[in-house]
């Protein structure tokens, strides 16, 4: 059974990657740290569009939780190849650097770049093995012109994207990908602190994003299309930094 593996799948733009993971016709596997009401809904969406999934819960920046959870669930699947993995999961723990203490620099890097490598790990020997994988990074415009307030956010995206390129180089010959999407601003839970009038003004198309329209560039990455594409970061953002 071949598997799409979504970490923070359970809201925002990791449910619309899931869902559109479902429309390819994959089995989603919705990796969620907290809610699992949400972490449910997702996966009756999933359902609704014909496809079958599962919920795992996890930390991914708990190197133990994603070994004992997701190594467990690796050696009981045999028949379960997850040929797609969406590095999704991320927080955000603003603050200017002068004021931001060693959790918020800690929590923020923990959950983008150590998930990032505590759980490819667990996937990448079985694409290898398979010659045959997907690997999508949802990285952030915050990675790639960096943003003020948010330091630890850049610091960890753009950590992310460098090991994207790096990876790429490594896996290819084994016909494994590894690109990132880098969203500007997506209307989600994430952003809903955020001033969407007066930020929604300096982005050329004058409005934010939709986590679907992110999913759709996810789904490109993922499906065979892409087999020549890879180590790239495909910009969301309505033309806000070009």
């Amino acid at each position: 059974m071949d598997c799409a593996l979504v970490t923070g799948g359970s809201r925002g733009i990791g449910r619309a990657i899931c869902i559109k993971m479902a429309e390819m016709g994959y089995h989603v596997i919705i990796n969620f740290k907290g809610n699992a009401a949400a972490a449910q809904e997702t996966l009756e969406a999933v359902r609704a569009k014909g496809s079958d999934g599962e919920v795992l819960q996890f930390d991914v920046s708990n190197e133990q939780e994603v070994q004992q959870v997701l190594g467990a669930w690796v050696e009981a699947n045999k028949d379960k190849q997850v040929q797609v993995l969406v590095n999704n999961a991320g927080i955000r723990e603003d603050n200017l650097l002068f004021w931001m203490n060693s959790a918020q620099w800690r929590n923020v890097l923990g959950s983008s770049l150590d998930g990032f490598f505590y759980v490819t790990k667990q996937v990448l020997n079985g694409m290898l093995m398979k010659r045959y994988g997907r690997i999508i990074n949802i990285v952030s415009l915050s990675g790639l012109k960096g943003m003020p307030g948010q330091t630890n956010y850049s610091a960890a995206k753009a950590g992310v994207i460098g090991a994207t390129k790096a990876l790429a180089q490594e896996v290819a010959k084994r016909g494994v990908t590894v690109n990132a999407v880098a969203p500007g601003f997506i209307r989600t839970d994430m952003t809903a602190d955020l001033n969407e009038k007066e930020l929604a003004a300096q982005v050329p198309m004058n409005r934010f994003g939709t986590p679907e329209e992110v999913a759709e560039a996810v789904g490109f990455f993922a499906s065979k299309a892409s087999a020549y594409i890879t180590g790239e970061v495909l910009s969301i953002n309505g033309g806000l930094y070009t």
